[in-house]
């Protein structure tokens, strides 16, 4: 899109790409191999630009709600597919903000129900 037109922006864009992926490993750390808090926040303070209030922030987030981080990513990676699929479908006609109203339109809803309002608004889209 365009936004990381110089190296700090790219910088920024690459420090929460790697925030996301030590979410990850936290997340999957402390429920799975029986992290201690302070386990969780040195692997994200140690690998990651984030200050210290960020981990600790972050972790005591992910100790009570289990997989959210998970699912975050999920999330996200059906959003890109999703768009990505009606790009290739709609061509010229695709129009990023139309995309996100439709994404963002009905609030929190879950996947299979997302894929759909984006495939109902791709073919409504593509009969015009």
């Amino acid at each position: 899109m365009g936004l990381c037109e110089d190296p700090y922006s790219d910088f920024g864009r690459l420090a929460m790409e790697l925030w996301r992926a030590c979410r990850l490993v936290v997340d999957t750390g402390i429920h799975e191999k029986r992290w201690t808090r302070e386990q969780a926040i040195l692997c994200l303070k140690e690998n990651t630009p984030n200050p210290m209030d960020d981990a600790v922030n972050a972790i005591e987030r992910y100790i009570v709600m289990p997989s959210q981080a998970t699912a975050y990513k999920i999330g996200m990676m059906e959003i890109l597919r999703l768009r990505e699929e009606a790009k290739a479908t709609l061509g010229e006609r695709f129009d990023i903000r139309e995309f996100h109203e439709v994404v963002l339109g009905s609030g929190p809803v879950p996947l299979a129900v997302l894929a759909d309002l984006v495939n109902v608004w791709v073919a409504d889209k593509a009969s015009d």
